[in-house]
């Protein structure tokens, strides 16, 4: 019998605990387990099998963990992994599951597109600001005079399944649109490719008001908003991040709006979530006053989208 370690939450998610129980003996760690706690468990019970996600875990699944234990398989109900060491389980081979290629699931999953489209109207329209605002019992919408996204340019960078989604969103709402992804001009039509497409990250930058990024992290796109290409920006825009935190350099991000370089900058993600996040230097200048709307890894957590995730997700145990 399978011995399987979860150490993400999954309680709240009606039939999820009973959906596991049929795959082996669990072993729960749902409260934002230490990496110690997890460490423990699997060597004092043997586990094979560790069920996670990245949302909520404030560690890396490397060797510090993984060394002299049982485990076969990581199950991640995710379809990014820079919360895994995947290096190492590759030499040591641990098998990852994960839904990066579950095309039927995850075309039913839009919530992380859902989240980047609000974090943008939340931005434009200054909303947390003004929430602030009235709960202090004040009523002047003077200050807070906002954008229209009919009237922008919105740059979507990564035009894959989740890039897509918010491409119509925003088209829904009359936005003029741009998109970079060298790897997706094959579906591009020729109105699309001379209207839409932009040959470049920097022609994108250029041009557009709102800048929506939804890509996976390789060495390709790691930082790949940085200084030099915010430079090339002309018309202040705000930048959304619910990707990974590391496809931004943050400390050009801060830099950026302390110079009025960019607007704002909306993110689900920062850089050093498996970590210490009262180092992030992205939290330290939103409390600072920094024109910055930052949510807690939620981009995928909504009762619908998880459901059917770790559905499928411990399935294929």
């Amino acid at each position: 019998m399978k011995k399987i370690a979860v150490i993400t939450p999954v309680s709240h998610l009606k039939g999820i605990n009973k959906l596991l129980e049929t795959k082996g003996q669990i072993f729960y760690l749902e409260n934002n387990p230490s990496k110690l706690e997890v460490r423990d468990l699997l060597v004092k019970e043997d586990i094979n099998v560790i069920v996670c996600n990245p949302n909520q875990q404030s560690f890396k699944i490397d060797f510090e963990l993984l060394n002299n234990t049982k485990v076969k398989i990581i199950n991640s109900c995710s379809t990014g992994l820079n919360h895994i060491d995947l290096d190492y389980c590759q030499e040591n081979n641990i098998i990852i599951q994960c839904h990066k290629n579950d095309y039927e699931l995850i075309k039913q999953l839009p919530s992380t597109s859902e989240l980047a489209f609000g974090l943008m109207v939340s931005l434009l329209r200054n909303i947390p600001a003004c929430n602030n605002h009235v709960s202090r019992y004040y009523w002047d919408y003077t200050q807070f005079m906002g954008r229209q996204i009919k009237d922008l340019t919105i740059g979507i960078v990564g035009y894959g399944r989740l890039g897509k989604m918010m491409y119509n969103y925003c088209k829904a709402f009359g936005a003029n649109l741009k998109v970079y992804d060298p790897y997706k001009r094959e579906e591009m039509d020729d109105s699309f490719l001379l209207n839409i497409n932009c040959s470049d990250l920097k022609t994108l930058v250029e041009q557009c008001d709102v800048i929506s990024l939804h890509v996976h992290v390789t060495q390709e796109t790691k930082y790949m908003i940085d200084k030099k290409i915010l430079g090339c920006s002309k018309k202040f825009p705000y930048i959304i991040n619910t990707s990974r935190g590391e496809i931004v350099n943050e400390n050009d991000i801060i830099n950026a709006l302390e110079s009025g370089l960019i607007s704002g900058y909306g993110t689900d993600v920062i850089e050093n979530e498996f970590d210490d996040i009262t180092k992030s230097p992205i939290i330290k200048a939103m409390n600072e006053g920094k024109n910055i709307i930052a949510t807690p890894h939620i981009g995928g957590m909504t009762i619908e989208g998880q459901t059917k995730a770790y559905k499928w997700a411990i399935n294929k145990l």
